[in-house]
């Protein structure tokens, strides 16, 4: 069984969205459906850090969902600046089981296994200009991936973390998220949020001990990417 990640899924098929107005992104859905398709087994794994649907709610986003559902392999998602969708995690298991979306599971405040490790996450923060409010969010996320990180490790698995936004972007350091990385000696992280021009402001390489990794679609070309050898590698 193989491990892919892809964020930034950005899938409007019951709304009116089009992310083809940006720059590479023409027919970026058969693009995506094609690549994976192509690549990924119904037996391996993909990962989607968020970005995944702009529906404004469960119903809005249900033929995104529907896609995604009979796209192949087992799938894990968590959240996105821009899922407004999102609801408690009851709401969300109870619409994917009465939909019969069962190849989509979802990352909050938990983990899932594969292999000897476990998939963790959230979806982080940034605070440009040192706002409370900004802060608070940003206290509560770096809390839910340390009880994502810390279910990992109870079950006896090594954790690899998948946020959606980055903990590091050019200069400039979230010190909140890299805090949790380090503290529980996080050795791979893979994120998305970023587009066009901020790509070359994107960490791809290691970092105090960590490997960063952007696995935004757009900078994937639409193609998930397969991290099992990454992700088994321990060559830091």
């Amino acid at each position: 069984m193989s491990l892919f990640a892809i964020a930034d899924l950005h899938l409007s098929l019951g709304t009116d969205k089009p992310m083809d107005i940006f720059g590479g992104w023409s027919d970026y859905v058969t693009k995506l459906e094609t690549n994976w398709q192509n690549k990924v087994r119904p037996e391996d794994t993909v990962v989607i850090p968020g970005d995944i649907s702009w529906g404004m709610s469960l119903e809005q986003s249900r033929m995104d969902f529907e896609f995604i559902n009979k796209l192949n392999g087992r799938k894990i998602i968590s959240k996105g600046n821009h899922d407004y969708w999102w609801n408690t995690k009851n709401k969300m298991d109870k619409f994917f089981a009465e939909n019969g979306f069962d190849t989509i599971n979802i990352l909050h405040n938990n983990h899932y296994s594969y292999e000897s490790y476990g998939i963790c996450g959230t979806r982080g923060w940034i605070s440009d200009n040192g706002e409370p409010a900004d802060q608070k969010v940003l206290a509560r996320e770096a809390g839910r991936l340390a009880l994502s990180i810390e279910s990992a490790q109870k079950a006896g698995l090594e954790p690899v973390v998948f946020l959606h936004y980055p903990p590091l972007f050019g200069n400039s350091c979230n010190y909140d998220m890299l805090e949790v990385l380090h503290k529980y000696g996080i050795k791979k992280c893979f994120y998305g949020h970023l587009h066009g021009r901020a790509h070359a402001y994107a960490i791809n390489g290691t970092r105090d001990g960590v490997e960063y990794r952007l696995i935004a679609s757009d900078f994937l070309h639409f193609d998930p990417l397969d991290i099992t050898k990454i992700v088994q590698s321990d060559n830091l």
